[in-house]
């Protein structure tokens, strides 16, 4: 599974942050996904997903479920 973040949709909620801190980061008020365990670098769009490994799929999936903004696609 892989997951992205549309940064065009996105409010800066952080409620990804706070469900999956190991995957979603907030970088100047928007969401951006970074590999778990890596500190950069961010990335954005479809062009830069993040495989998610399988402890976190749970996480990703309720980040995606309660985005207000509904920006995060879950491949």
């Amino acid at each position: 599974m892989k997951v992205w973040v549309d940064q065009h949709l996105c409010t800066g909620d952080g409620l990804c942050v706070d469900l999956c801190p190991s995957v979603f980061v907030l970088e100047d008020g928007i969401s951006y996904v970074r590999s778990p365990g890596a500190s950069a670098p961010f990335l954005g769009g479809p062009s830069g997903p993040v495989a998610v490994p399988d402890g976190l799929v749970d996480a990703v999936l309720d980040a995606a479920e309660e985005c207000p903004a509904e920006c995060i696609f879950v491949d």
